[in-house]
């Protein structure tokens, strides 16, 4: 069975993963809230050692493509493209709000994460983490009108944020199911699925899921 090494530096409160037969070896939270740039190795090395592990000897390399923080999203995936590329590897990079729907139980999941100045990134998987409505950034309220009909189960880590704006709504009733921060562990399981699946991307192609542009894009549009 394959090993992966999992990386997710997407925010302030970032992960590492090791994978192997199908099941998660080991996954170290990270917190860090000036990056993971200068910490990220040094981690990584301790988590390898402990298991024997040698950083190029893993069959597949999976990394969190976002949403996120822009520099965290571009630092996690340049470390797993580097291992990757080294190792001469796959590399499969998974959505954060796909890991955070990982951890769901119904048919449909409502995964819902803290985009800051009043938003939030939502997108509405499968069991089969089959995506049912993009991923968007938008406010709270105007997103829930866009979800479907039916019963959904809504996954965050931060559901008290976002549980009280459902009680005006018909969504009052729904599961709210609170997940880890830590989604290395996930994105790995979720990239071991993909290699058993056939699913060898060259690690050149990996890109960013940002869904929101940058501040700089914002700023460099609005001078036109």
């Amino acid at each position: 069975m394959p090993r992966i090494i999992s990386l997710d530096a997407t925010s302030e409160f970032g992960s590492l993963a090791l994978i192997e037969d199908g099941r998660v070896v080991e996954e170290t939270p990270m917190h860090s809230t000036d990056g993971f740039g200068h910490v990220l190795f040094d981690m990584l090395a301790g988590v390898l050692a402990r298991h024997g592990w040698n950083a190029l000897d893993a069959d597949c390399y999976a990394a969190a493509a976002g949403p996120g923080s822009f520099t965290g999203v571009r630092v996690g995936l340049a470390a797993a493209k580097g291992l990757a590329e080294a190792a001469s590897k796959p590399l499969i990079t998974v959505s954060n709000l796909k890991a955070v729907a990982w951890f769901g139980t119904a048919p449909l999941r409502a995964a819902v994460l803290d985009a800051r100045r009043g938003e939030i990134y939502g997108a509405v998987f499968n069991e089969t983490l089959e995506t049912v409505r993009d991923e968007v950034v938008m406010k709270l309220p105007a997103w829930l009108e866009t979800l479907p009909e039916g019963q959904l189960e809504f996954v965050s880590p931060d559901p008290s944020r976002f549980r009280s704006a459902l009680a005006a709504t018909r969504f009052a009733s729904a599961t709210f199911t609170a997940t880890p921060r830590a989604v290395a562990g996930a994105i790995g399981m979720i990239a071991h699925g993909m290699f058993l699946a056939g699913c060898a991307p060259d690690p050149a192609a990996a890109e960013a899921e940002y869904v929101r542009r940058s501040d700089a894009e914002l700023m460099w549009k609005e001078t036109l």
